[in-house]
């Protein structure tokens, strides 16, 4: 028997969120009403038994179950290739899709053949606008830590609002299958963060638009993964700028990126400094901005030393 190929493959990491992952899962079905939908849940050695709570809910629902935490864009890159639906859906596990928001992302590609990837309006718990594009980073932005979110009036075959864009966050994007052949995965040496930003570049360098559809919405809680390993989730980001700059930009721009991200981080530690001496030791405050001040800016200044790792897909 041959079974139709699904209209779009949705795809979901999941890391210690078995709450969240629930939830989540449960919003799909509204969300995709009208077409066909076939789900992907990749696992990162949860250890909250999200695997088991979503084979027990879910039972329809595809698991490929990590023995340890491999990653964003590894862990994406094993469904996208074992998914077989026409287009490839990248959604974070603290999200809620709204009711018809992904068969809306998907007509619009239907319907728009020549763009290559669109994402959704992503609002946050109480409704509120997040914010999901921007242009591609640059040394100024990177240092002052402000995202230039440009965007300009997509012309759509029926008058309806949407916005080209550079990048989209990843926590809710669509893309063309026939993108990924030309251009490839997600590049596997970043293990968190700027992934999807490597991953527009690419898509745009190719000639492919990229898309902002604020018609359809998602909500994105934001973030619950990373807290769980705030630190370490810091120093993941910094890598990752710096790999996006290094490989993108050159190596030059990217030592650049480093010193100046070291003297914000060296300034931020000694800021810390000065509030535990003026408070006797005992400023919170203080002892976090030493904390995280000296180990980044120790972490940013070996990373900046060492060699650019090749494309891994």
């Amino acid at each position: 028997m041959t079974w139709p190929v699904p209209d779009v493959s949705i795809i979901i990491v999941n890391w210690n969120t078995r709450q969240l992952l629930l939830d989540c899962l449960a919003s799909l079905p509204a969300a995709t009403c009208g077409i066909e939908a076939e789900i992907w849940v990749v696992d990162n050695g949860s250890r909250d038994g999200s695997v088991a709570a979503v084979a027990r809910h879910f039972p329809d629902v595809f698991i490929i179950a990590n023995p340890d935490n491999r990653g964003f864009a590894t862990a994406n890159n094993q469904a996208i290739r074992a998914s077989s639906g026409r287009y490839v859906m990248l959604l974070n596990s603290d999200t809620i899709a709204r009711p018809g928001s992904i068969q809306r992302l998907v007509h619009f590609l239907d319907t728009h053949p020549q763009v290559g990837v669109v994402g959704p309006r992503l609002l946050n718990a109480d409704g509120t606008l997040q914010p999901s594009w921007a242009l591609f980073p640059n040394l100024l932005t990177e240092l002052t830590g402000k995202k230039i979110r440009w965007r300009r009036r997509y012309p759509t075959v029926d008058g309806s609002p949407a916005y080209e864009t550079d990048w989209l966050d990843g926590a809710a994007m669509v893309l063309r299958r026939e993108v990924l052949k030309q251009v490839g995965l997600l590049d596997e040496s970043y293990f968190m963060y700027t992934e999807e930003v490597d991953w527009c570049y690419r898509i745009k360098r190719a000639g492919w638009p990229i898309c902002y559809l604020p018609t359809a919405d998602i909500v994105h809680f934001g973030g619950q993964s990373s807290k769980q390993a705030a630190t370490r989730m810091k120093a993941e980001l910094y890598f990752s700028k710096l790999r996006f700059f290094a490989k993108h930009y050159g190596q030059g721009t990217a030592r650049l990126l480093g010193h100046g991200l070291q003297m914000i981080f060296f300034l931020k530690a000694t800021i810390g400094s000065l509030l535990i001496a003026c408070s006797g030791g005992r400023h919170t405050v203080g002892k976090h901005f030493v904390r995280d001040g000296g180990l980044l800016w120790a972490a940013i200044g070996r990373r900046v030393q060492q060699p650019v790792l090749p494309e891994r897909f």
